[in-house]
């Protein structure tokens, strides 16, 4: 009963040591990809690599059986725990760096801090002042204590203990009750990591009476503990710079962490497991290793797609109305492809009803009436279209007897908006008979099919009116999220740039989106805020005066900064933005014309003609900065306190 317990606990204790490894290293990963910029996350990444080193260590120790053998990983695991206290203080001081408490003897103690953990490594490595020989048993190896361990221990805690004091220092310069909350669970977690990471056996020398099954036990409990706490410290540490919201951020945090480590912990686990159920059910170990690794993956991520509604509801319980009409208009929304698709299923169903060939429908745009789909031969509805004037034909006078308009051989049908006051469109099918006649069955079946295309279209010109909406809003929604992304500290409001909010502003975007759309005349070029611009005044004696014409020159300017280097090309990706802006702006190409000849949708180019608009309007900002000689931002002043 006793080795069967010694075996549940020591395999417990590698499951979740591989937990750790496993936690700390995509945390890791994910800080460095999302949040590599912030000096916070930085310094945590750093305390997550020294982590992910002394578990994995800890884990090779559990494999080994002689005492030699462990030497090399006990020294291995202290590559992490020599220099745990050096990141402590680093990640403490970056914290409060974050909220403009500046200080040139605290950071000249983190670069101490580093040099004595690099000189306490030396010696572990080198010599037995820190650590000398110590013991080894199947459920633990150690070193014991040098003459020089007490110092360490002294330097270890506190360094730790100094850390917390300025995490405590950053909670009171906090002002917001989002800000302060999130600190005290930064708080809470704090010294979870540090006390996992200090070698504790060290300082028991494990007396022969002391119960392997309780310090098993123990080590279990406190590697569930910190592997917890790292979540909840990285949770925390996530949102620092991040300009995404809130609840973003969570979702692919979360999302991440239930897709990665999970899954992979949950893979190892069942790996580390097999060795027991292969001696149970009689087969290779590498046919339960496939089996068990296969289906786990597969019934994890099967099991989280379907939980992934319940894990949101929960993750964003105040938000759940609004992201659920959010996500039913993603759901509801027509793409070009969708439209043209019913559309083609409505006009198929028209021409199988009449028994004929050839229809189509089209829609005004640019004053001119497009083709949004067409049966049969193409060419009889063109030399219709060319033939006829379409805009005259449906405007004059009233439908027939049987609810259509008959000309040229092709009937055809209006189609209104609901308000009934505009027409959206026309269905029209090759005439089926030299004189109009519908059946009642067909004038109803038809009339359902008409209102069908009436509603589809509708739709669409609802969703250009929200697009255009939002095209509209992108930018201020840019500038709030800007602004969401810096937390409120104490002596931070009055000394914090405001440039970049107004280089960025909604007005700035909105004027060069104007300006490139009048860019060869119009009163939004003549009366453009723009001709203000620094740029703009000073280059006003190479266009003879002519601010216009100045203008004009800076934006083109700005357009060519965007050009790539070598031969043009109307499909490498790196030339797609310049492509767009030189047709549409410079050429003055309309957006069909764009579309066919750069072989795209047409919804596509307007996203990505947003995205080159964007980039002009930083261009022009950032010509604008420099012409004001506006270099690096002003540094944030130490308080008298906090001076060295």
């Amino acid at each position: 009963m006793l080795n069967l317990l010694l075996s549940i606990l020591s395999l417990g204790n590698i499951i979740f040591s591989s937990a750790i490894i496993i936690v700390a290293l995509s945390l890791f990963l994910y800080l460095l990809a999302n949040n590599f910029r912030n000096s916070v996350a930085r310094s945590f990444s750093g305390l997550l690599a020294f982590l992910t080193i002394i578990y994995t260590g800890d884990v090779f120790l559990q494999r080994v059986e002689t005492f030699a053998d462990a030497v090399v990983w006990l020294k291995f695991k202290w590559i992490g725990i020599a220099f745990v206290p050096a990141i402590y203080l680093h990640f403490s001081d970056a914290l409060l760096r974050s909220t403009n408490a500046y200080s040139r003897r605290r950071r000249l103690a983190v670069a101490l801090s580093y040099l004595t953990s690099g000189a306490f490594l030396l010696l572990v490595t080198l010599t037995d002042l820190v650590v000398r020989d110590g013991f080894f048993f199947p459920q633990a190896a150690q070193f014991q204590a040098g003459v020089l361990f007490p110092l360490f221990a002294i330097f270890f805690f506190a360094l730790t203990v100094w850390g917390f004091y300025n995490i405590r220092k950053a909670y009171k310069r906090c002002l917001t009750s989002t800000t302060r909350r999130r600190m005290t669970y930064l708080a809470a977690a704090f010294f979870a990591p540090a006390l996992g990471a200090f070698p504790y056996l060290i300082i028991a020398s494990f007396p022969a009476e002391f119960s392997p099954p309780l310090l098993l036990l123990l080590n279990l409990l406190a590697k569930i503990g910190i592997a917890l706490m790292i979540i909840v410290m990285a949770y925390t540490v996530a949102y620092q710079g991040a300009l995404a919201p809130d609840r973003v951020v969570k979702h692919n945090l979360i999302h991440y962490l239930l897709r990665g480590p999970l899954v992979a912990t949950a893979v190892v686990g069942l790996m580390l497991s097999v060795p027991t159920v292969e001696r149970w059910l009689g087969l290779t170990r590498e046919t339960i290793l496939f089996a068990t690794v296969i289906g786990a993956i597969v019934t994890l991520e099967l099991a989280i797609n379907l939980a992934k509604p319940w894990i949101d509801k929960i993750i964003f319980w105040g938000d759940r109305e609004d992201l659920e009409r959010i996500q039913e208009i993603d759901k509801r929304l027509l793409t070009t492809s969708d439209l043209r698709q019913l559309l083609e299923n409505i006009l198929s169903a028209t021409c199988d009803l009449l028994q004929v060939q050839t229809g189509f429908v089209v829609a005004p745009e640019d004053g001119e009436w497009k083709i949004e789909t067409a049966t049969g031969p193409r060419e009889l509805v063109r030399q219709f279209l060319g033939a006829k004037n379409l805009t005259q034909l449906v405007g004059e006078g009233g439908a027939n007897a049987h609810g259509f308009i008959a000309g040229d051989g092709f009937w055809l049908w209006r189609l209104r908006a609901k308000s009934r006051e505009g027409v959206i469109g026309v269905l029209g099918v090759a005439a089926r008979t030299p004189e109009p006649a519908l059946s009642e069955r067909e004038q109803k079946m038809i009339a359902a099919l008409v209102a069908q295309a009436e509603l589809a279209l509708e739709d669409r010109q609802l969703q250009q009116g929200v697009f255009s909406a939002f095209e509209q809003l992108s930018s201020e929604i840019e500038l709030l999220q800007r602004a969401r992304g810096k937390p409120r500290y104490v002596g931070g409001i009055a000394s914090e740039r405001v440039e970049d909010e107004v280089v960025a502003s909604s007005d700035f975007h909105h004027a060069v989106k104007d300006a490139l759309d009048h860019y060869w005349g119009g009163p939004k070029l003549t009366a453009s805020p723009l001709l203000q611009l620094n740029i703009v005044q000073e280059s006003l004696d190479d266009y003879e005066g002519n601010p216009v014409r100045a203008l004009r020159g800076q934006i083109a300017r700005a357009i060519e900064t965007l050009k790539p280097d070598g031969t043009r090309s109307l499909t490498a990706p790196e030339w797609l933005l310049y492509n767009i802006l030189e047709f549409k702006v410079m050429q003055g190409m309309k957006v069909r014309e764009i579309a066919l000849k750069l072989a795209m949708s047409e919804s596509d180019l307007y996203r990505k003609q947003r995205i080159a608009i964007q980039e002009v309007a930083k261009t022009l900002a950032t010509m604008e900065e420099q012409s004001q000689g506006k270099g690096a931002g002003n540094g944030t002043q130490a308080s008298p306190d906090e001076r060295g």
